[in-house]
C-alpha cells in the first residue's frame, strides 16, 4: 500500500534536522496542520520583488541574507503590500537562515494569517541541501511488501513468494555463499525521481531475519558486517511458488515479463520450487543471467537464433 506523501511541517523540527538548530519564530499553531509536498525548497526572492507566480504550493521558502538585505530597500507601503499578497498564497513554512532577525512587519503578516515561520544559524546552502535531503527522503512514493531484498553480484534481487515457500532459507543459503542481506520479511521500496526503486528495512527489524524452528537470528553478529547492506536498488524481482505437476513453466526464458511496483516495471522471475532443487544455486544463476542481459548477452535468444540457423541449414540441404 502506498503511503501518504506529506511532511508535518513539525516533523522539521525532529532528531533528523537536530543540526539545523531550528526553532520556532511564529505560527507555532499549525505546526501540525500545514503539510510539505513538494521536495523541492525555494527563495522567494522574485515573489519579494512582485512577482508571485514563482511561489509554488506545498513548498518550503527559505529567506536568506540576500532577500533580507533586499527588502530592507523598498519603501515600508511598498514591502507591506508584498508581505500580504506572499503570506496569502498556500506556503506551508518560510524558513530564515544565518540567525538573521526577521522584519517585524514581515513576522507581524505572518503571525496574523498564521503562516509558521522558523529560524535556524545555519548557511542558506546548509540549510537548502539538508532540507531538500529530508524532504525527498520523506516525500516520494513509499511501499512496503512482504519478501527478501538481498545484493547478489550487485544486484538488488528480491525474492517474494507465499508464507512457508523457502523465502527467508533460500536468503540464509546465499548469505552464507557470500551476498548479503537488505531487508527480510517486510521491505520498504521508495521511488526516486530518478525512476530508481531503492528498498531497505526499517528498525527495529533491520539485520535480523526470521527462521522458523530457530527464531530470529542478526545476521551482522552471525556472518560479520559484510554480509548486511543498509539499501538496495531492486533491479529483479523472483517469485518463489510450489511446484505444481501439470502446470507450464518457461524452459528456454525468451519471455520478459516485469514485476510492477510503485507503477515502475522490474525484471521479473517466477522461479517453481520443488523437492531436491537448490533454490539458492538457481536464483544466484538467475541473478548472473540478468547481469549478462545488462550487458547485452542474451543466452536464451542466442540459443533459439543458432537453433533457427541450424534448422534452416537443415532445410535447404534437405530440399537439394
Amino acid at each position: 500500500m502506498k503511503e501518504v506523501t506529506e511532511v508535518r511541517v513539525r516533523d522539521l523540527l525532529g532528531e533528523e534536522l537536530s543540526d539545523l538548530d531550528l526553532r520556532v519564530l511564529c505560527g507555532e499553531a499549525r505546526l501540525d496542520e500545514n503539510h510539505i509536498s513538494n521536495p523541492r525548497v525555494q527563495k522567494p526572492g522574485l515573489a519579494f520583488a512582485g512577482y508571485y507566480a514563482y511561489i509554488k504550493p506545498g513548498r518550503v521558502q527559505i529567506i536568506g541574507e540576500s532577500e533580507t538585505e533586499y527588502l530592507r530597500t523598498v519603501a515600508p507601503d511598498r514591502r507591506a503590500d508584498r508581505f500580504s499578497h506572499i503570506t496569502a498564497l498556500p506556503v506551508p513554512v518560510f524558513v530564515i537562515t544565518k540567525g538573521i532577525e526577521p522584519l517585524p512587519d514581515f513576522l507581524a503578516q505572518c503571525e496574523a494569517r498564521s503562516v509558521p515561520v522558523l529560524g535556524s544559524s545555519a548557511l542558506s546552502s546548509t540549510v537548502i541541501k539538508r532540507l531538500s535531503w529530508f524532504l525527498e527522503e520523506h516525500l516520494v512514493p513509499t511501499t512496503s511488501l512482504h519478501g527478501v531484498l538481498l545484493e547478489i553480484y550487485g544486484l538488488g534481487v528480491l525474492l517474494i513468494g507465499g508464507s512457508g515457500v523457502g523465502k527467508s532459507e533460500c536468503a540464509l543459503d546465499l548469505i552464507a555463499r557470500g551476498h548479503s542481506l537488505v531487508a527480510d520479511d517486510r521491505v520498504t521500496i521508495k521511488r526516486y525521481p530518478s525512476g530508481d526503486l531503492v528498498g531497505y528495512c526499517e528498525e527495529p527489524l533491520r539485520h535480523h531475519m526470521e527462521l522458523r524452528g530457530i527464531g530470529i537470528i542478526n545476521v551482522q553478529d552471525l556472518f560479520g558486517l559484510a554480509a548486511v547492506r543498509e539499501r538496495k536498488t531492486v533491479d529483479l524481482v523472483i517469485e518463489l511458488e510450489h511446484w505444481e505437476p501439470g502446470r507450464a513453466y518457461d524452459r528456454l526464458g525468451l519471455d520478459e515479463s516485469v514485476y510492477t511496483i510503485l507503477e515502475s516495471p522490474v525484471p521479473y522471475i517466477r522461479m517453481p520450487v520443488a523437492l531436491g532443487r537448490n533454490v539458492s544455486i538457481l536464483v544466484e544463476i538467475a541473478a548472473r543471467n540478468h547481469v549478462l542481459k545488462m550487458q547485452g548477452h542474451y543466452s536464451a535468444r542466442e540459443f533459439a537464433r543458432k537453433l533457427e540457423e541450424q534448422l534452416e541449414r537443415n532445410r535447404q540441404t534437405g530440399s537439394r
